[in-house]
Parts: structure tokens; sequence; C-alpha cells
């Protein structure tokens, strides 16, 4: 059984958040959904930047991730981000420790 990861405040969503010494990309939705992936690149371990339309990049190398499902969407990604399951719970966002 995975355990519930407690991360940052709903209200003080800011990209990126460390927990145990994993990096996370926390995104909020304009509808309220939340995402949580790895917040580092798949290609160099880069920390990642939040971009328009639901979308993670690589500032170093320009590739970019969906947020909703890790998926690589651009070169020079080859291996997708692990996406978590997530949820908010008291105004703070939660995410299950293992892939969603």
């Amino acid at each position: 059984m995975t355990d519930w990861v407690k991360t940052c405040r709903f209200d003080d969503i800011d990209g990126e958040d460390d927990h145990g010494g994993q990096t996370c990309a926390v995104i909020g939705a304009p509808d309220g959904t939340i995402y949580v992936s790895d917040g580092l690149g798949t290609h160099e371990r880069i920390l990642l930047a939040l971009g328009m339309d639901h979308v993670l990049e690589c500032p170093k190398h320009n590739g970019r991730f969906g947020c909703r499902t890790g998926k690589g969407l651009k070169a020079p990604i080859c291996v997708d981000l692990t996406t978590y399951e997530a949820r908010i719970e008291d105004g703070h966002v939660f995410f299950r420790a293992g892939r969603a």
C-alpha cells in the first residue's frame, strides 16, 4: 500500500515542492483539479517550469511534458514523467507516493 504525502497548501501552490528528497511539480488547474508529477525532467534531471496549457517545460532543452499525464510532448523527451494521484484535504494538497 502506498502512503499519501502532504505537500503545500492549495492556496500556496508555486509549481514545485520537495518532500524527502523528491522534487515534485504541483499544478492547480483553473477548475480546481490538482496534478502532481515528478518535478525534474527525465532527460537530464533539470527542474521543470510550468508553461501554458498544462505543460511542464525543461528550461535547458525546451522539452515538454503534459502535466495531466506526464507524457513527453516534444524532443528530446524519450521517457515520460511519473504522475501521482492527488487530492485536496483541509486546504492541503496530498499525493499518493506511487504511480497514478
